[in-house]
């Protein structure tokens, strides 16, 4: 095992067509590309994390309140996994780690160092929503961690395409992500 796989808010408020804050079309059309590449590294015996987003309800002291509506609410269907990725995630449970996380980058607040150094793991993939948001963030401490990036083209979308667009140089150009085309 020396890579990991996160899929990051792939859930159902940031992607199905009445979520709470979804990219609608561009992250429904990832769908079957998260999934077949998450069985792949499951497959292959690697690591596997799906960091997503959990905020409580009405909780005026998330500085995510002031900028987005609820969502992603602990105990509501807009946390569960999205489409096929949900039966994905049902029958791999024990294999893959689920994690919360309270802001946008995946490293922020939780584990995900720790479990991925004691692993040995130095290759980070990326899939998931927002590009320009917890991907590009959870991107950005993976490099200041020292950790080599891969970035799925195919595997990463956003509401905001001009946002989109400029992550995807960002990760290539200043992060040095190998963009997986």
């Amino acid at each position: 095992m020396d890579k990991a796989l996160l899929v990051i808010d792939y859930t159902y408020d940031f992607v199905a067509e009445d979520g709470n804050l979804t990219c609608g079309l561009p992250g429904i059309n990832l769908e079957q590309y998260m999934v077949d590449t998450t069985i792949e590294f499951l497959e292959n015996g690697q690591f596997v994390v799906m960091p997503n987003d959990m905020h409580e309800a009405n909780d005026p002291f998330h500085p995510e309140t002031a900028l987005f509506p609820p969502h992603n609410v602990r105990g509501t269907k807009g946390r569960e996994p999205f489409g096929k990725l949900k039966d994905v995630y049902e029958r791999h449970k024990d294999d893959i780690v689920w994690m919360d996380k309270t802001r946008y980058s995946a490293f922020a607040g939780t584990n995900l160092d720790i479990l991925l150094r004691a692993r040995g793991i130095k290759e980070v993939h990326l899939l998931g929503v927002c590009t320009d948001i917890c991907i590009l963030h959870t991107a950005i401490d993976a490099y200041n961690l020292g950790y080599d990036l891969f970035i799925h083209e195919r595997g990463v979308a956003s509401f905001d395409m001009e946002a989109h667009q400029f992550a995807l140089k960002h990760f290539k150009n200043v992060l040095n992500a190998t963009i997986v085309s």
